[in-house]
C-alpha cells in the first residue's frame, strides 16, 4: 500500500513502493517567533525512516533540532551546496542532488526538480540550490517555489503535495499563493493535489486578527482549481491526516 500522511507546513510522510520519506521535517512546537496551531507530530511519523527530503536551507524546512529528533544515521537527500552545512552539525550520511540528478533510496527512485525560491540561509552568506523532488515518478513535493514553466514537465504525475501559503498573513516573493497554485496544478496535471505550507505555524499573538490566513488558503485554492484544473482532485487535509494511494504502484 502506498501512502501520504501530512503532517504539516511542508512536512510529509510519503511511503510508496516499501520506502518511508519525509519531506521537510519542522516537528518542534515553536520556531523562533512561529506557534504550531493543531496536533504534534505523531511519533509514527518519526520512525522507520529510509530518508529525509529536504527542499531548500530556510529554517522551516531545513531545521537541525527537527532533525536531530529523527533516528540517528537518517540519510538525508539535499540541495546542492547544504551538505557542508550538515556534515558540520554531526549528519554523516548526506547526499546533494541538483535538478535532474537522482538516487535510489530503499529501491525507489528519488528525482531532484526544479523549485524557484530563494536560495539562502539567512540573508546573506551560506547558500544552496532550492528544489522539489518526484517519488517513484508518481509522487511530487514542491518544497517551496514560484511558477516557472518546467512544471508542465511533470504532467502526468499521480500527486502533488503544492504550498498554496506560508506562515504568516502575508506572502514574501518565492511563493505561491492559492491562486498560482491552481495554476501550478493546471500545469501539473496530477490525479490529486493536496494543499500543504498552510494553517500549522503562524506568528505568536497574530491568531485573533489575521487568523483567516490559519483556514482559507487551501479553501480558495480549491475553488480556483475548479475553475482552471477542474479534471484535477483536490483533497484537503489536516495535520496528521493520511491519503491511500489505492492507484499508485507499490
Amino acid at each position: 500500500m502506498s501512502r501520504l500522511v501530512w503532517v504539516g507546513h511542508a512536512t510529509a510522510l510519503i511511503e510508496v513502493g516499501g520506502a518511508r520519506l519525509l519531506t521537510d521535517p519542522l516537528l518542534r512546537s515553536r520556531l523562533a517567533h512561529l506557534r504550531r496551531h493543531g496536533p504534534p507530530p505523531a511519533p509514527e511519523a518519526m520512525r522507520d525512516l529510509d530518508a529525509v527530503l529536504i527542499s531548500h536551507l530556510h529554517h522551516d524546512h531545513l531545521d537541525l533540532p527537527s532533525l536531530r529528533l529523527l533516528p540517528a544515521g537518517t540519510p538525508l537527500v539535499v540541495p546542492r551546496g547544504a551538505a557542508v552545512m550538515l556534515h558540520r552539525h554531526g549528519f554523516a550520511d548526506v547526499r546533494e542532488l541538483a535538478a535532474g540528478e537522482s538516487t535510489e533510496v530503499a529501491g525507489v527512485e528519488v528525482l531532484a526538480v526544479e523549485a524557484v525560491h530563494d536560495r539562502h540561509r539567512l540573508r546573506i552568506g551560506l547558500h544552496a540550490d532550492t528544489l522539489g523532488y518526484v517519488v517513484g515518478g508518481t509522487v511530487y513535493f514542491a518544497g517551496d517555489t514560484d511558477l516557472f514553466d518546467g512544471m508542465a514537465d511533470l504532467a502526468g504525475i499521480e500527486v502533488a503535495l503544492i504550498p498554496v501559503w506560508g506562515w504568516g498573513p502575508s506572502l514574501g516573493h518565492g511563493h505561491l499563493d492559492p491562486e498560482a497554485a491552481a495554476r501550478a496544478a493546471a500545469l501539473l496535471q496530477p490525479r490529486i493535489a493536496v494543499p500543504i505550507h498552510w494553517g500549522t505555524f503562524f506568528p505568536v499573538g497574530l491568531e485573533a486578527l489575521r487568523g483567516s490566513a490559519l483556514i482559507e488558503p487551501p479553501r480558495v485554492f480549491a475553488r480556483h482549481v475548479a475553475e482552471l484544473a477542474p479534471e484535477v482532485e483536490v483533497r484537503v487535509l489536516a495535520p496528521g491526516d493520511e491519503l491511500v494511494l489505492g492507484t499508485v504502484a507499490s
